[in-house]
Formats: C-alpha cells, structure tokens, sequence
C-alpha cells in the first residue's frame, strides 16, 4: 500500500525541466531574490551549511549541529552594512537557537518548506530540500503531469484565483491575513514584514471590492517593484493633495518603510 501511495504521489520535476517550454519566464525568475531564497553557505566568515534569504536586506545561517538539530547562527549578514551583526533576537543568544528535527511545530521544517521547491526529505536525519530557493513549482505546484502532456488544466496558476484566495496563498510563507477576532499587535514594526496581513487592513484592499491582491502591484516572475506609480494612478487618476509632495513617490507616504532593526526596512502595506 505504501508503495502504491509513493508512485501516485505528485512529481516535482524542477526548474530545468519548466525552461525547456518556458525559457524567458524560467530565466527571468532566476535573477529574483525568490530564486536565491536557500542556498549552500559560501561566506568564510560563517561556518554555516545553509544561507538562508537572498541578501537583498540579509542573510540569515543555518547548519546542521548533529542528527536530532538544526543551529539558526547568532550573526547574520546585513547588506546595508555590508557586516556580520546579531540575528534578530539573538541578542541575548549568542550561541544561537537550537531547532529540533523533529519537533511537533515542525519549524525547522517550515523554514525550509518555505525557502525551497518541492517535497523536503529527510535522509540520515539530514533535510534535503528538492530544489533551494522559490521556483516554479513553488507556486505552480507539482509539474510531473504537465510536463509530460501539457494543458492549462494539469496545472495550477495563481492568477485564476480570487485577490483574497491570491493573498491567503501567498500568504502561506509571507503570513495569512489574519482570522476574522484575531489579534495583531499593529504597532509592532517586526510584524510589517507580513505583507499579506496588513495588505488585508489597508483601505485600498478594503475598498477595491475585493480585487486588489498582491499581483496588482507586483510581476509573479520579477522582484518586488519599488516604484508602483504606475499601479496607483490605475486607481487614483487625479488625486489632489492639500500640501506640496515635491514629485514625491505615493508609497513614501502612503506606504513608508518601517525599520524594526538599523539593517533592516519593510515596506508598510
């Protein structure tokens, strides 16, 4: 029966099989920092197996310390300082944070669900992500069947989903939007960084009816745009203002970053 259950299971067949149909898309999404979200650690300052983020704001090291535990390292790479300094909330860890294989909220596990394509393994004890960084498979789901007899039904696109059904699913590594009587400490600049959540209480998700999602501002196959004008003006044409904003971006007041460490900025959605 397990066997049988194995060969049903959905075939992640990677990247490299999608580019041979889909070369410009595949190519263009390489260059994103979803693409290089996981990958082997190569700075010689850092011990390390695992480099977590792309090093667009930072990169966070992972190793494995033994055959029960994962090491979260006490110092991260800041891009703005171009330095090692303390991981965020580390502070009082200078030895860094254990993680156990195997623990009940499997978290060790989400890090790297989330940072990789396919199914994780588990060989020896030591996890093995089926492809590093956020690929097509990622969100388009398993490519096995489409590959070998392509058709738009055999495979799953993110834009015939609902802006909610978009966000929530996007949400599933950036954060759900909240539940409808649960608590956000808005006033914590840490959690700016759950773009989905607090897109959810914005009052331009709120009063599109619906519709705006996280495509309305940003390409699925391109790294977040910073400079939406031409996203804000689809919807407010011929905005007056009450003071001077000097040809001023809308998102630097609209949506200003939030900077809940020196090293680090999140865009305030």
């Amino acid at each position: 029966m397990l066997g049988l259950l194995l060969l049903s299971a959905p075939l992640f067949v990677g990247s490299k099989t999608c580019a041979a149909c889909h070369p410009r898309i595949v190519a263009n999404q390489a260059k994103t920092a979803h693409a290089r979200a996981l990958a082997p650690a190569a700075d010689r300052r850092v011990k390390a197996d695992w480099a977590f983020g792309a090093g667009a704001q930072a990169i966070t090291y992972v190793s494995r310390l033994d055959e029960d535990h994962y090491l979260e390292h006490p110092l991260s790479y800041y891009t703005a300082a171009k330095a090692l300094a303390p991981t965020p909330g580390h502070e009082t860890r200078p030895q860094g944070v254990r993680y156990p294989t195997f623990a009940p909220d499997a978290a060790i596990l989400r890090c790297f669900q989330c940072h990789s394509t396919g199914t994780l393994s588990v060989a020896r004890r030591t996890i093995r992500p089926f492809e590093t960084g956020v690929r097509c498979e990622a969100c388009h789901g398993p490519g096995g069947e489409h590959a070998a007899k392509p058709s738009p039904a055999n495979i799953r696109n993110p834009k015939r989903l609902t802006a909610a059904e978009l966000n929530g699913f996007c949400g599933t590594c950036h954060r759900m939007p909240p539940a409808a009587g649960s608590g956000t400490n808005w006033s914590n600049p840490w959690n700016t960084r759950h773009q989905p959540v607090y897109l959810s209480q914005s009052p331009c998700f709120q009063r599109s009816n619906g519709k705006l999602s996280c495509l309305t501002c940003h390409r699925p196959h391109e790294d977040a745009r910073r400079d939406v004008q031409a996203q804000c003006k689809s919807c407010h044409p011929a905005v007056r203002h009450t003071t001077g904003i000097a040809g001023r971006a809308c998102t630097g007041c609209h949506m200003p970053a939030v900077k809940p460490e020196p090293y680090l900025r999140f865009t305030n959605h």
